[in-house]
């Protein structure tokens, strides 16, 4: 069971990569569970989460895409689902209607494309595609929130009263307009519309003579609004029908409510999936920013991180225009432990940190910034001591905690367990805070856990040159300038450039020598040769990269002279193979001849036929006769070998194109120049041709050219001279 402390993941600042995760999600559900993201409890989970993450991430590659995810929560209206005699109002059903096929897509989705998905695929294999609940919910509300008019045939017929009743309300007001008009009762602006309803604009001194309800007046006074006595009438009409649709309304929602209730758990899972789904996806976009992939992930205890990124500072330092320096870590049964020493800014602890914040990553199904060739195995516990922990509110020092922290270490550690300390056993007197560090990690070794630790004390560097599975490593220093070059070295300890660097900084050499009298001559002898072996490491790291370069060059040279000795020798084989044929045809070519000229002779057809046969059972004797299934087989295998050559070829495809251009540039040069004069015995060949021929004779523009064993007439202007003859 697998269990990383809350403690940890804040050490290593798992939670601002779950919010930068959380960034991309574009839901709300899916926001909230991605700042949750927490490391998965077993190795098969792991494995299938980190499967999904990887299988969304390589989809941008396919030529259909994932379907979309994006869903507007339904959380209230699964509430509503939950409460006796609710009604769901129709946005709460378009939401509903809206999910549900969502869901249906992906469904179909990746029931389609099931080889190319499984993980993803078995993510949704627990829902049944079923369309009854849309289906009966578009088949009442339409795609603009409105319900459809035949959703009962009571509604229907209401509408149409409805409609009905409009018109006459127009036409009756119309009649009364005109009327009213032509005998001068009303105001020039002859209506107007009071309350949402239209009414005539009436002068005040005839409002007797207009039979109606008075519906307000001007400011004035000198208009009174009228709404005349048979628009009034429908009026009240047209509202007891308004009304009777609102009932009817209300009832057809409660009774599709009714209908999506028992729904009510899919519609939970429906929504729980889009947002899982949605936290993958976002995953997959976080991979994508920080070239994030999936490195191989093993049972055995082994970490092997090659050119290793802290995801944090990679995209810190991209926003600045600034450099990221990986590194490469290996921790394995046999180099189980690693102390990390040297000088104070040289990257001991962002190194500690990168190895804890892509193991809980990893364990929490996220791609990580390492090369392909990486190996990881999971801890089932991670262990975390980095940072100054001094705790005002329980009136602990930092040396107070750290000893807490570690007796907590010595009761968790075990086999499968991954602790990272940062400045191990500072805090307390050097000489006796240094004997008890080295006693916890003899305890950590005897456990057999796995873990890397910064530090500055030697009886530390000392026992990890001593014990067989532990070994020490240093943040590499330009030996001129000591300025770090973030670079691990991993095998000897680090010197902690005290004397150097205070020279550096300006401090007389007077102190220094000083300050070197007051300590132990075996110390300063032995940080000195430390010091000296990172000077030397230094200088041989950068004799090693120019020789790797000097390497890497040859190597590419002797790869092109490959490929062209390979191409060369292809072209020969081509050209026998040609040569072959050529001779094969020419030879029946000349049996074929004979027998026209023996027939010319004698008009003995039978024996014409009998020798044509005779030479055709001789030529299909040598062709091979396969078997049906053999051949199909061979036809699959070519398949895939041409697969896999068009992948190989392709780079090699555009070189030979760029080589073409060339090659059709000098050859419009070469057309531009006049052709040299050509004589009999000069060895040409044609112009778009390979074969090479001497001329015979010269007759009439036209060449008789001998290839040895056949001659051929061709015109002057298609030849090209390959060899002059010697005069």
């Amino acid at each position: 069971m697998i269990k990383i402390s809350s403690r940890s993941l804040e050490d290593l600042e798992f939670p601002v990569v779950c919010e930068q995760i959380s960034e991309m999600c574009i839901t709300g559900q899916g926001k909230e569970k991605a700042l949750s993201i927490q490391p998965y409890p077993n190795y098969n989970k792991t494995v299938f989460g980190l499967n999904q993450t990887n299988e969304y991430f390589n989809s941008k590659t396919q030529d259909q895409p994932i379907p979309n995810h994006g869903f507007d929560s339904i959380q209230s209206e699964i509430k509503l689902l939950g409460i006796d005699g609710s009604v769901i109002e129709i946005t709460g059903f378009r939401k509903i209607s809206s999910i549900t096929e969502i869901v249906n897509t992906h469904l179909k989705y990746f029931r389609k494309y099931r080889e190319i998905y499984p993980a993803l695929s078995e993510t949704v294999s627990h829902l049944e595609y079923n369309t009854s609940l849309s289906d009966r919910i578009d088949s009442i509300i339409d795609k603009y929130g409105e319900i459809k008019d035949d959703a009962s045939p009571l509604l229907q017929e209401l509408r149409r009263s409805i409609n009905s009743i409009r018109g006459k309300i127009n036409s009756s007001f119309n009649s009364a307009l005109s009327s009213y008009l032509a005998s001068g009762y009303l105001d020039e602006i002859k209506e107007s519309v009071v309350e949402n309803v239209r009414v005539l604009a009436v002068k005040a001194m005839y409002r007797r003579k207009v039979k109606g309800g008075i519906m307000g007046n001007s400011k004035t006074g000198s208009i009174v609004y009228i709404q005349p006595e048979t628009t009034f009438r429908y009026t009240r009409e047209l509202n007891n029908l308004e009304y009777e649709e609102k009932e009817e309304v209300k009832r057809i929602l409660k009774e599709l409510t009714e209908f999506a209730r028992p729904y009510r758990e899919d519609l939970i899972t429906y929504q729980d999936l889009l947002s899982d789904m949605d936290v993958i996806s976002a995953k997959s976009k976080y991979a994508e920013k920080i070239n994030g992939i999936l490195p191989k992930i093993t049972r055995d205890r082994e970490l092997h991180l090659k050119d290793a990124y802290h995801p944090l500072l990679y995209l810190s330092n991209k926003r600045k225009g600034d450099k990221t320096y990986p590194q490469s870590i290996e921790l394995m049964p046999d180099n189980r432990i690693m102390v990390i020493s040297g000088p104070n800014a040289g990257g001991k602890s962002i190194t500690l940190k990168t190895v804890g914040l892509l193991q809980v990553m990893i364990q929490s199904g996220i791609l990580i910034p390492v090369h392909e060739y990486s190996r990881m195995c999971l801890f089932d516990k991670v262990l975390t001591d980095i940072g100054d922990n001094q705790s005002i509110e329980n009136h602990l020092s930092t040396y107070s905690y750290r000893l807490k922290n570690m007796n907590y270490f010595l009761r968790k550690c075990d086999d499968k367990t991954l602790f990272l300390i940062d400045e191990f056993g500072t805090g307390s007197d050097p000489e006796l805070g240094g004997a008890l560090a080295e006693t916890f990690l003899e305890v950590f070794y005897e456990k057999g856990s796995y873990g890397i630790l910064t530090t500055h004390y030697a009886n530390l560097k000392k026992l990890a040159n001593e014990l067989p599975d532990m070994s020490n490593a240093n943040m590499m220093f330009d030996n001129q300038t000591l300025e770090p070059v973030y670079k691990l070295q991993v095998g000897e300890a680090g010197s902690s450039f005290t004397f150097e660097v205070a020279q550096k900084n300006g401090i007389p050499y007077s102190l220094i020598n000083r300050s070197k009298k007051k300590v132990e001559k075996g110390k300063i002898r032995f940080d000195r040769s430390i010091a000296k072996l990172q000077k030397e490491r230094s200088v041989l790291r950068k004799t090693t990269d120019s020789l790797k370069t000097k390497e890497e060059k040859a190597a590419a040279e002797k790869e092109k002279l490959e490929e062209i000795n390979s191409r060369v020798q292809q072209k020969l084989e081509n050209f026998q193979e040609l040569y072959d044929a050529n001779q094969r045809l020419i030879y029946l070519g000349q049996k074929v001849n004979d027998l026209s000229e023996k027939y010319f002779n004698n008009k003995k057809k039978k024996e014409l036929i009998g020798e044509l046969l005779k030479i055709v059972e001789i030529e299909n004797s040598k062709r091979k006769k396969e078997d049906a299934r053999v051949q199909k087989k061979k036809k699959a295998k070519e398949r895939q070998i041409k697969q896999e050559v068009q992948k190989k070829i392709q780079p090699i495809r555009e070189k030979k194109k760029e080589v073409k251009k060339k090659e059709e540039q000098l050859k419009k040069q070469e057309a531009n120049k006049p052709k040299a004069k050509l004589k009999i015995g000069d060895r040409v060949r044609l112009e778009d041709g390979k074969a090479v021929g001497s001329i015979d004779n010269i007759e009439k523009g036209k060449a008789i050219v001998n290839y040895g064993m056949f001659t051929t007439s061709v015109g002057l202007e298609q030849l090209e001279l390959v060899q002059a003859t010697k005069k």
